[in-house]
């Protein structure tokens, strides 16, 4: 993955005001909390705008203050998976994947339907409606949506905070195998150290909206195109 992301955004009294390049293909992002974390995964999916400066994944530009380009999240192609996993809970766990294939608009994904929930191991639960599922089921479905949308980049808000020790020792090594088997470009939030040095290539460490360690050190990136349909004007 090539990241270049340099913003600055003010929310009340709270300054977001990061700069890095990274080529890492899973890049960890941790640090105390109300540190800017969220807040960085929500510019990047394109549900909060920056106020100034550019988001480009991979040679597309997400967002760009300066030539007033913002990309609608729709057409930014990014999974999401939240800490508390987000499932309608009036639908059934199929019905909640296939809203996730809503979004791939018609593009191929990245492997058969049955492949990712053989992966997730969420095949017998495939008729329960998601309101009675436990939290590591929660958080299965969660991830097989978002991989049913066929995400270009997919993103990771701290989904084990909520679980027990047994449910996430089950469900890191998952994050894992669709990390290696779909090489979709990943960038994980989390507290905790064992996570991140799990999955990622390389930790960004931030507090109080600002870079403060990375390890290993930057690669420089370069080229880009506008992504999606088309550029978005808000000078209007």
């Amino acid at each position: 993955m090539n990241f270049d992301l340099d913003v600055a955004l003010a929310q009340g009294d709270f300054r977001l005001a990061l700069r890095f390049r990274s080529d890492a293909r899973t890049i960890g992002i941790t640090g105390p909390s109300g540190s800017g974390k969220t807040t960085l995964l929500n510019v990047i999916a394109g549900t909060l705008p920056p106020g100034h400066g550019h988001v480009k994944i991979s040679g597309r530009v997400f967002a760009d203050t300066r030539r007033n380009i913002l990309v609608p999240p729709h057409s930014r192609n990014v999974g999401y998976v939240f800490q508390d996993g987000r499932l309608f809970p009036h639908l059934t766990v199929q019905q909640n994947l296939f809203y996730g294939r809503w979004f791939s608009r018609g593009r191929k994904l990245p492997a058969a339907g049955e492949r990712i929930i053989g992966l997730l191991g969420i095949d017998h639960l495939l008729h329960r409606r998601a309101v009675g599922l436990s939290g590591g089921e929660q958080q299965r479905v969660a991830i097989g949506r978002a991989l049913f949308a066929a995400p270009r980049l997919l993103l990771m808000d701290e989904p084990l905070a909520g679980l027990d020790v047994e449910r996430r020792s089950e469900i890191l090594p998952l994050i894992a195998r669709v990390r290696d088997e779909y090489q979709i470009p990943l960038i994980y939030v989390s507290h905790a150290e064992d996570e991140i040095l799990r999955l990622a290539d390389e930790v960004i460490t931030i507090s109080g909206g600002r870079l403060i360690d990375r390890r290993p050190d930057p690669i420089q990136t370069g080229g880009e195109e506008v992504c999606g349909d088309s550029e978005v004007d808000h000078t209007a």
